[in-house]
């Protein structure tokens, strides 16, 4: 379970306790490729619902600036919808971390970021935000990664991080390699 001190150290500057002996730079290199993906998505986050609705698709992944920044394109269909989004993942070298920020096609607005880095091999990532009239906090865990797979799950917590409720899950597959390496 993530703890508050865990979201508030996500937003520390680069001398306030970070390991300057890893560059994070290359994290996200997993995800360099094409992806079949299928979502898990919670209907009603934060209300006790346990209603959930899958999606299958696809994602792209590649990086640019030399990996420094990743751009994902991200596609899914199932029988509630269509969701289709980007996300850009921006690394900053001072801090060691990095910013990722999501938009979809419905609205077009670049969410603010999320932000946090990668430890024993889980990223987890942090930001407060606005949902349904109240502040909340956002965690993303990036785990289970290996050459041709990946989780991700998006949680919510509505009391200052002491629990989170899961209520986005996308499994990954590998299906194409990095589409910048010839």
């Amino acid at each position: 379970m993530a703890t508050l001190s865990r979201f508030s150290s996500a937003q520390q500057s680069p001398a306030e306790g970070h390991d300057s002996s890893h560059d994070g730079q290359h994290d996200f290199d997993f995800e360099a490729g094409t992806w079949k993906i299928h979502l898990k998505r919670l209907v009603h986050p934060l209300t006790g619902s346990k209603e959930w609705v899958e999606f299958d698709g696809t994602s792209a992944t590649r990086k640019v600036w030399d990996g420094r920044a990743w751009l994902e394109e991200f596609e899914t269909s199932g029988a509630t919808g269509h969701v289709e989004g980007l996300t850009l993942r921006l690394y900053n070298p001072e801090s060691h971390q990095w910013s990722l920020y999501w938009a979809n096609s419905r609205n077009g607005i670049l969410a603010q970021p999320t932000i946090g880095e990668f430890k024993n091999g889980v990223g987890e990532f942090f930001d407060q935000e606005p949902f349904n009239g109240r502040s909340i906090f956002v965690r993303y865990v990036w785990s289970e990664i290996t050459p041709n797979s990946a989780h991700f799950e998006q949680s919510f917590s509505d009391d200052g991080g002491k629990t989170w409720e899961v209520n986005w899950i996308t499994d990954q597959t590998r299906v194409g390699s990095d589409p910048t390496k010839k």
